[in-house]
């Protein structure tokens, strides 16, 4: 009778701590602070992407590209550069969340993303140079 009282404990402590552990995960949060988008007064021209641009150190390790052909369009500024959204390619950051994302472009560098929902920028930990023509 102990021998099976101990061995019910033993596999209930067994089942608690599958169940516990089994279950976690890594919660990641995209990195991003608030960011006031202003309209542009001066004109910006659209520009197309010369070539597949991969993008690394985008937030949470998540690797993502910019596809060749792909045409991206001004719709504002951000301090840290101008704000392009595309209608032929959907981008997205994911971490434990998936968030839509527009391209921040300062000269002919990609140095972030803009989170129109969350009117926030995300920046890469590294620039990324853009193959652009008009």
């Amino acid at each position: 009778m102990i021998k099976q009282i101990k061995l019910i404990v033993c596999f209930g402590i067994v089942i608690c701590a599958v169940l516990t552990f089994g279950c976690a995960f890594n919660l990641m949060d995209v990195k991003y602070q608030s960011a006031h988008i202003e309209s542009i007064r001066d004109e910006v021209k659209p520009f197309i992407l010369s070539a597949d641009t991969p993008i690394h150190g985008a937030p949470c390790g998540y690797s993502r590209s910019l596809h060749k052909g792909t045409k991206w369009e001004a719709i504002g500024r951000v301090v840290e550069g101008i704000v392009y959204r595309s209608r032929n390619q959907t981008l997205t950051i994911e971490c434990s969340n998936i968030f839509e994302a527009y391209l921040v472009v300062a000269g002919d560098y990609l140095v972030g993303f803009y989170l129109p929902v969350e009117k926030a920028f995300s920046p890469l930990s590294e620039k990324i140079k853009l193959d652009m023509s008009s």
